[in-house]
């Protein structure tokens, strides 16, 4: 089961700021970790096509829809670029949401999302594409953060998260809280109601999470690389209308970089693509 990784930019020291570029110290653990989970996923995709009841399928649809919800209307729009405003109750929907995903806490992944446009692409960016597609990809979650990075990761404001008391809570109550409800109650649910295996429903869980991990790094590594860039020809970030059909609206990254603040994150929201911007019209027509 993958773990909530040690924050590098909270309180360092000589010890835990290696001295290296980005992706050159690999942190074993974790690769440990990523790999049980992506071995599980294959095996929970080989119980899909085999013997998972169709409610549990139904079921994990339903929780890759609301998850990237939590990281792209949660953590990317609300809280990393402040680019809607939400009352509590639509805040407290969004924290439930994005925890299910499990992407670390909110105020990691702002933090580095705020890097990454800083310093897009760059020495500076966690997930530098210039670093080679694997880094971009998965590859920065498994390994040191570099001095670059970590000094721009302190050079972040991020009171407006740290004065948050539901961003608060999460981060205090991160491991019961992400893991109550990233894989307990997504397992117990099928078994309970319609009678799913313990077997069947964890493994479709984990495939349902590595899934949604990886279209969320597809952001950061294919849009940077395969698409167009009507907005801004010299930079990496570009519109992949493909992958904004399975991220939500979220594909439309070479505008998002250019307009950061727009809360549609696509030119007239591009709503067809963008259920995540659906889902925010949604909570404004009703006050939330």
């Amino acid at each position: 089961m993958a773990e909530i990784p040690p924050d590098p930019n909270e309180n360092p020291t000589e010890k835990n700021i290696p001295k290296n570029k980005q992706g050159s110290k690999i942190i074993y653990r974790y690769v440990i970790s990523f790999s049980y989970l992506h071995l599980a996923a294959l095996y929970g995709l080989y119980l899909c096509l085999t013997s998972v009841k169709w409610p549990t399928i139904g079921f994990g649809l339903l929780m890759y829809h609301i998850t990237i919800i939590g990281i792209t209307a949660g953590a990317h729009r609300l809280w990393s670029h402040r680019s809607y405003k939400a009352k509590f109750p639509l805040q407290v929907i969004l924290i439930v949401l994005n925890s299910m995903a499990f992407q670390n806490t909110t105020l990691t992944w702002a933090r580095d999302h705020r890097v990454h446009h800083k310093c897009s692409d760059t020495n500076g960016d966690p997930n530098n594409a210039n670093g080679g597609f694997s880094l971009s990809h998965m590859g920065w979650l498994m390994t040191r953060k570099s001095d670059e990075v970590i000094k721009q990761g302190k050079s972040m404001d991020m009171s407006d998260l740290y004065n948050n008391p539901v961003s608060r809570f999460q981060r205090k109550y991160a491991l019961p809280v992400i893991g109550t409800l990233c894989f307990i109650h997504p397992t117990f649910i099928p078994m309970y109601f319609w009678g799913e295996t313990l077997n069947n429903a964890w493994h479709m869980n984990i495939l349902r999470y590595v899934t949604v991990l990886h279209v969320t790094c597809c952001i950061n590594s294919v849009a940077h690389k395969w698409g167009y860039e009507p907005y801004d020809k010299n930079i990496l970030p570009s519109q992949n209308i493909l992958l904004s059909t399975f991220a939500l609206g979220e594909g439309f990254h070479n505008y998002h970089h250019v307009f950061p603040w727009d809360y549609q994150a696509a030119e007239f929201g591009n709503k067809k693509l963008s259920l995540t911007t659906l889902f925010i019209d949604f909570f404004a027509k009703i006050g939330w």
